[in-house]
């Protein structure tokens, strides 16, 4: 049994119209032939003068008749067919260049017209900007509101892309969330391609209503530039993409052109992102404690983890230069509790009166399962929940505060304690700290060091004292560099500090050590012996 019809054979239908085309010539002929003496006879009988016209002939004149009908039947089908096949071919065109969400071009066939529009116009003196518009936070609006509302999004960016360009732009979808917009323009015109960047720009900043819900996510845009023929399409799209990551480590929300030292940053970041996957199995990812203190006493009563890359090609290197590269490509959850879980092994040796403050990345609480994985950490390395301290800093709450609030209160339960970090310099502070059950609210080190200096300053730092004193919240101060600002604090009624004034960031050896000086260890080191981090090293060797 056949599943599919047969295709047609394109050379039957060829031949079958020559044949009905033959058909027909012949049909003329005869009429033509057969059709004037018939006529004749025809009119002779009606004035009396013949006997009527011959019964043969008018047979033929009948059959020349019906082969006429037939080939005027013919031809309106070879019309019709004519017709349909043209439509299909230009449907299958149009599907094959079409990106169905935005009605925008696809990859390929931007490709192909973006290479005949570099050649005409570098051809007469014209130059072609080339657009590459990535939308900022798309993922989230997938996992926050689902697929549905993503594809509004993106029908809503491309109807604004639409409305901002001049209608002579090409425009393509490439896939996902990246819109590329191709258009030339004369060289002494570049500040018009700025302004149409710009307001790109601008137009995607605008929320996008769908469901009763208000969407928003912003885009960065690269700008690339061809100034002659020999400019081929895929270093278009590449230049433009490195230009857009670009502007998204600067801050996102903006356009950039490209320049050439941008690819070797692509370089770089490439080499660190390898690096990360490579080292973390390896163990090169290792934590450094700041101590924070009891600004009245001095006594310690807590350290930040702090996390380091001891490269065994670069040597140390600081969170600054790989944290960024280790949330832009999805691995800091990973490599985040790997850290957390070896501090934890660490702060075990450490007196019940220490606490561990671990801070969590942003991409991390995204993570509707990221109580559970660090309840487990809790339980495989035996570290007591009351000893640690979850810092989560206030700019990471404007997303998805129903999320947050689910993982927070799910880590009040296991007995975790919970600090609200970068305090100040978020959206709304105020009803972050009503929202969700934190237990400390930390000053951002902005405030802190600008204090002694401007009155502003100062007055926010009271400002957040008082609010912990009326919540019950204790305050620790960042920032803290010399004597002067801790005597200060300590007039203000801040409880607990962390800084330079009281020490820096330390290794695991220097840490222990600290904390032995101070009879802070459950078990004393003795001359040569091993840290609590070595210990595990040892065992699993």
């Amino acid at each position: 049994m056949t599943l599919w019809p047969k295709s047609r054979d394109r050379s039957e239908d060829a031949r079958r119209d020559v044949v009905a085309g033959g058909i027909v010539v012949a049909g003329i002929l005869l009429f033509v032939g057969t059709g004037g003496s018939v006529m004749q006879s025809v009119v002779q009988t009606l004035v009396g003068i013949g006997g009527g016209p011959d019964k043969v002939l008018s047979v033929a004149l009948i059959l020349n008749v019906a082969l006429l009908l037939f080939g005027w039947r013919r031809y309106e089908d070879l019309n019709r067919e004519i017709r349909e096949r043209t439509e299909a071919e230009q449907r299958a065109r149009y599907l094959a260049d079409t990106d169905p969400l935005t009605g925008f071009l696809n990859r390929r066939a931007l490709l192909v017209q973006g290479q005949r529009l570099i050649a005409d116009a570098t051809s007469n003196g014209r130059h072609v900007a080339l657009f590459l518009l990535d939308l900022d936070h798309f993922k989230t609006v997938n996992d926050i509101h689902g697929h549905a509302a993503g594809d509004r999004v993106l029908q809503v960016a491309a109807e604004r892309i639409s409305d901002v360009l001049p209608p002579n732009a090409a425009k393509a979808r490439l896939g996902g969330d990246e819109f590329v917009a191709m258009l030339s323009f004369e060289p002494a015109a570049r500040a018009s391609i700025d302004a149409l960047a710009a307001a790109l720009v601008t137009a995607l900043e605008d929320k996008v209503a769908h469901d009763s819900q208000q969407i928003r996510v912003g885009a960065s845009l690269g700008i690339s530039l061809a100034t002659d023929a020999s400019m081929t399409m895929e270093t278009m799209v590449r230049q433009a993409d490195i230009a857009m990551y670009h502007g998204k480590d600067e801050g996102r929300n903006r356009h950039i052109w490209f320049e050439q030292g941008m690819e070797m940053a692509v370089q770089v970041r490439n080499q660190i992102e390898t690096g990360i996957r490579d080292g973390m199995p390896r163990g090169e990812f290792i934590p450094y404690f700041e101590p924070q203190v009891d600004i009245a006493t001095g006594r310690f009563v807590g350290f930040e983890m702090l996390m380091r890359w001891e490269s065994p090609e670069y040597g140390l290197i600081p969170p600054e230069r790989f944290i960024p590269v280790a949330e832009d490509s999805g691995l800091i959850g990973e490599l985040s509790l790997q850290v957390i879980g070896r501090a934890m092994e660490i702060a075990k040796g450490w007196d019940p009166s220490i606490v561990l403050a671990v801070n969590i990345s942003p991409q991390q609480l995204k993570d509707p399962w990221f109580s559970q994985k660090l309840t487990k950490l809790l339980v495989e390395t035996g570290f007591p929940a009351s000893q640690l301290e979850v810092e989560i800093t206030e700019s990471s709450l404007f997303e998805n505060l129903p999320l947050v609030r689910s993982i927070v209160t799910s880590l009040k339960n296991q007995g975790v304690s919970l600090s609200l970090d970068d305090f100040g310099t978020g959206y709304s502070s105020l009803s972050h700290l009503r929202a969700l059950p934190f237990d400390r609210i930390k000053i951002d080190r902005s405030f802190i060091a600008a204090m002694r200096g401007s009155p502003d300053a100062l007055a926010i730092v009271v400002a957040i004292v008082r609010l912990g004193e009326s919540l019950a919240m204790p305050i620790t101060a960042e920032g803290v560099e010399d004597e002067a600002t801790a005597i200060e604090l300590t007039r203000l009624g801040c409880s607990k500090g962390q800084g330079w004034y009281y020490g820096r960031a330390a290794s695991t050896d220097d840490t222990a050590r600290l904390l032995a000086d101070r009879g802070l260890l459950r078990t004393p080191m003795l001359p040569g012996s091993l840290t609590p981090d070595e210990e595990p090293l040892r065992k699993s060797a």
